[in-house]
């Protein structure tokens, strides 16, 4: 479904964002000065262009529990949680983030996500007391420093702003979320993505859960370690004022590609930043050049994650 424009793109010094974040504010006027004060804590920034999906019926936290990577069975109200949709081979299909509220489970996805998501859970209802909504035209999703959403009424948002502000753009927001290395679905992951590769276990997927699609892979990586790729943070020479195009080949000092870029963001204190997913083996002090810039890495996710467990 598509979002219509985020009626704060109506505040002072408001800058809207590229393509699928185009509905919502980059900055207001200044960009390093809104990292600043989400970083001490202060204002909120706008997703009112992510997509809103709710799960209502008496059924719905067993069902949730049973076709995705994450403990649903036990949720409290107003307790938020992270959970993943895996193909059979372990691949992400579908990635969101939720609360429940005593009768109702409400998530957020990626801009345009919602109708894949809505569309695989109903034909997964069988006999089970469940209803899947796009409520996306009615909720709007806000993001607060320490990791707090707030789903917001959209037709609300303006009285929202004028109590949480101050107003903080998507740029801030993104800088500060690659700092901490958090991928975005679909950007910094790619059709062949496992959890695994991208610090997903743990924060998406529960180990001690029962069975779910694509559960067979996780373990085996898990247990056995390298999974195929691995997520990095990669400090990028800032020499020339851009940033690399999603999706564009990272390669090593010799010109071999071993992997692609996603999300990147000038960083009010590192500079210019990106993540990327990179071969296991590339080596992780190897000088690497992404778009024509120089990019030197930071680990995120360990090589050998995995080796470090062994089941008896």
């Amino acid at each position: 479904m598509t979002t219509a424009t985020s009626p704060l793109l109506e505040l002072p010094g408001a800058v809207a964002g590229d393509g699928i974040d185009a509905p919502v504010a980059a900055h207001y006027g200044s960009l390093y000065g809104e990292q600043h004060a989400l970083a001490a804590g202060e204002g909120f920034v706008d997703l009112s262009h992510r997509d809103v999906v709710r799960i209502s019926g008496p059924d719905r936290l067993a069902w949730l529990h049973s076709l995705t990577t994450q403990v649903f069975e036990g949720l409290e109200p107003g307790s938020w949680t992270q959970a993943l949709v895996l193909s059979p081979q372990g691949h992400v299909e579908h990635a969101f983030a939720g609360v429940d509220d005593g009768t109702s489970f409400t998530a957020h996805t990626e801009p345009g996500a919602a109708a894949a998501l809505v569309e695989f859970l109903g034909r997964m209802r069988f006999l089970m007391q469940v209803e899947v909504v796009d409520v996306t035209p009615e909720i709007a999703v806000a993001w607060r420093p320490a990791g707090k959403y707030d789903l917001v009424p959209r037709d609300q948002l303006t009285t929202y702003a004028d109590v949480a502000g101050p107003a903080a753009g998507l740029w801030a927001f993104e800088a500060l979320r690659i700092e901490r290395g958090e991928p975005r679905f679909g950007i910094d992951t790619d059709h062949r993505t496992i959890p695994n590769e991208v610090g997903w276990i743990g924060p998406a997927v529960h180990l001690d859960k029962g069975c779910y699609r694509g559960q067979e892979t996780v373990a085996r990586v898990h247990n056995l370690g390298r999974p195929p790729r691995r997520l990095t943070l990669l400090h990028l020479d800032g020499s020339e004022n851009r940033l690399p195009t999603v999706g564009v080949d990272v390669t090593d000092a010799a010109g071999r590609v071993v992997g692609r870029v996603g999300s990147s963001a000038r960083h009010h204190e590192l500079g210019p930043i990106a993540l990327a997913l990179l071969k296991r083996n590339v080596p992780t002090d190897a000088p690497l050049v992404v778009d024509g810039l120089p990019a030197a890495q930071e680990v995120l996710v360990d090589p050998e994650v995995g080796l470090h467990f062994r089941p008896r």
